[in-house]
């Protein structure tokens, strides 16, 4: 089945509904975003949401490509990557990916970063597939 990906450009019906029923296979904390709230990420110039569209048009995944430039250098991260259980395994996750390397390379970033559970078994074999390495980090979360 060929998967396109497209950046969402604005927000329908159609795009809440799809993040209605994704983002509770990502996170069983956080709510599904609003019209409202995705109308911000879609606005916004340091975000970039990705959209994986099965041949029918249906909604089959999305990832978020952050674009942000510190002193040294233009950084690109990926973020909230989910595809659909229903449509695991048809290449939605690569295609995605891989449309979020070739614009973060377009925008100038010399590398882009991601983060995944060890418990996404399936996700962290594709990131390795694709050339995504391990880095030698430590990850910090402030929650104050």
């Amino acid at each position: 089945m060929p998967v396109t990906v497209e950046i969402a450009t604005e927000v329908t019906d159609e795009l809440v509904d799809a993040f209605a029923r994704l983002i509770p296979q990502l996170s069983r904390s956080s709510p599904a975003p609003t019209a409202e709230v995705l109308a911000e990420i879609v606005a916004s110039p340091a975000t970039h949401l990705l959209l994986a569209r099965g041949e029918d048009g249906t909604v089959l995944g999305s990832l978020t490509l952050v674009l942000f430039r510190i002193p040294t250098g233009l950084r690109a991260w990926i973020e909230d990557v989910v595809v659909d259980d229903a449509a695991r395994g048809q290449g939605a996750g690569e295609a995605l990916n891989r449309y979020a390397i070739d614009v973060a390379a377009e925008r100038g970033a010399r590398s882009v970063d991601l983060t995944s559970r060890p418990s996404r078994e399936a996700a962290n074999r594709l990131y390795q597939r694709l050339g995504f390495e391990p880095r030698e980090t430590n990850v910090y979360r402030y929650q104050g």
